[in-house]
């Protein structure tokens, strides 16, 4: 581990990170001085709009289709979107991740500019120079932090959009006096300095621009969306308030076989320490697991995404594959509690009911419950049957006693619901989100996405009948 020993500071131990995209005196760039070039490139979007809308204006004179010119004005428009979110480094970058609800939807040529974009910040992302790390860590966890560690990385092993971490040696309070003091592996997230202006300043920009989101997808009601966005966003600046949600999740799955959370050591608002996980990383499985491997670690997702909030009454809202280990005992290793929803409740019980009354037919019953939820709006007439049919190629995962996801079947999916022609297109484009179904939604569409990676087969179906309210069959 490079950085400093307690024994013997001046003496590097040996590197054991990728450094492809870090290098040790790099320097961070300054989120909030460049502010003023932040805002110009997000005020821009709303006149990038205004020119798309006047060019489908022209195309209705030269007498084109309206589908056409929908779904011309759509692309332009979320590929100016996402390529710009994705360039910008803070809010806007955590903004565009908490969309990718919409990606989810669109056809490859809309998406593609916005993930590309991403991708490139991530890898790209340089760390910050050692002095600030060292300043961080002695503003957080005070001036004596190097006596709480017996060894820190100073070159990080992972950098995020608002953060990175570090690999260190946590010294442990001895047993009993005179007991040899003991030491634990552990990862320390430091957050950027300026990370927090920088967030704050790009949501209130983004909220100018629902008139956009109303293009990609007109049923939405977009104001409320994005603040219920900006509030679970803003969460994931306090670290404190992660380390408070990784300990009611280490406590609900204390001692639990298939399923194991770090637990938190130390933290503080800009500085979260917690145990060290080892294991395979899950985007190692998704490349060359074995099929067992695989269908395991989709069955092991699911059982994480339906039972935690029945036991937590939290949800893990970032299904990245970079936030899961398969530890050396096969169980399901977590980390990263930053995204989360807060479900005291457990998962909505109308979620389970509604799915198995569309999977017993109930068009009328499933229509009825999706208006009094707010996913149809009160004064849409749709009709039932269109919604049900609409419904259920999304639930053959539970239609079976087990199922086997695939990126065909995604693909499938997501072509029948991105073609202007298709019933299914239409159909969606009327539909609503409710904010309190947001992280929900969003996490349910990352899942989905991650299983279809692994093509995991799994007794899906089982495991709402298990975790899911309102899921299983009335007796």
């Amino acid at each position: 581990m490079r950085g400093y020993r307690a024994s013997d500071r001046a003496v590097p131990a040996v590197e054991e990170v990728d450094r492809r995209h870090v290098g040790h005196n790099d320097l961070v760039s300054d989120i909030p001085r460049r502010a003023a070039s932040r805002t110009a490139k997000l005020a821009a979007l709303p006149l990038g709009f205004a020119g798309r809308t006047v060019l489908g204006l022209g195309k209705r004179v030269t007498g084109i289709a309206t589908d056409v010119i929908s779904a011309d004005i759509q692309q332009r428009t979320a590929e100016q979107l996402f390529s710009v979110l994705g360039q910008l480094k803070g809010g806007a970058m955590k903004f565009g991740q908490a969309l990718s609800v919409f990606e989810a939807a669109m056809p490859e040529e809309m998406a593609g500019p916005y993930r590309q974009a991403l991708t490139k910040l991530q890898e790209a992302a340089p760390p910050m120079p050692t002095a600030s790390v060292h300043k961080a860590l002695a503003e957080q966890l005070g001036p004596d932090w190097r006596d709480k560690f017996a060894e820190f990385d100073d070159i990080p092993a992972a950098a995020a959009s608002i953060g990175q971490v570090h690999r260190a040696v946590w010294k442990l309070p001895p047993s009993r006096k005179g007991a040899k003091p003991k030491t634990l592996p552990v990862a320390v997230k430091i957050q950027y300095p300026g990370a927090g202006e920088a967030l704050i300043a790009d949501l209130k920009q983004l909220g100018r621009l629902a008139g956009m989101f109303k293009v990609i997808q007109p049923g939405m009601d977009m104001k409320p969306l994005l603040t219920e966005l900006r509030e679970r966003v803003t969460e994931e600046l306090d670290y404190a308030m992660e380390a408070e949600t990784q300990k009611a999740f280490a406590a609900a799955f204390a001692g639990d076989p298939e399923i194991f959370v770090p637990r938190v050591v130390a933290s503080a608002p800009k500085v979260l320490v917690s145990e060290w996980v080892e294991g395979r990383p899950l985007a190692g499985v998704i490349s060359d697991g074995t099929e067992a491997e695989r269908d395991e670690a989709g069955r092991l997702m699911a059982v994480l995404h339906f039972s935690a909030p029945a036991r937590a009454g939290l949800l893990h809202a970032d299904p990245h594959p970079g936030n899961f280990r398969i530890l050396p005992d096969g169980r399901l290793g977590v980390i990263d509690f930053g995204a989360v929803a807060r479900l005291p409740d457990g998962h909505p019980e109308p979620i389970g009911r509604l799915v198995r009354l569309a999977l017993e037919g109930d068009a009328a019953g499933v229509a009825d419950g999706l208006r009094e939820e707010g996913f149809i709006r009160q004064d849409d007439d749709l009709d039932a049957q269109g919604v049900l049919d609409f419904l259920l190629p999304m639930l053959a995962p539970v239609a079976a006693d087990e199922f086997r996801f695939t990126r065909s079947w995604i693909r499938a999916e997501a072509t029948r619901l991105s073609s202007p022609r298709s019933p299914g297109f239409q159909l969606s484009r009327k539909l609503n989100l409710p904010p309190s179904y947001l992280l929900i939604h969003r996490v349910t569409l990352g899942s989905i996405g991650v299983l279809c990676q692994l093509e995991a087969k799994a007794p899906y179906r089982a495991i709402l009948e298990k975790w899911l309210p309102g899921f299983a069959p009335v007796a």
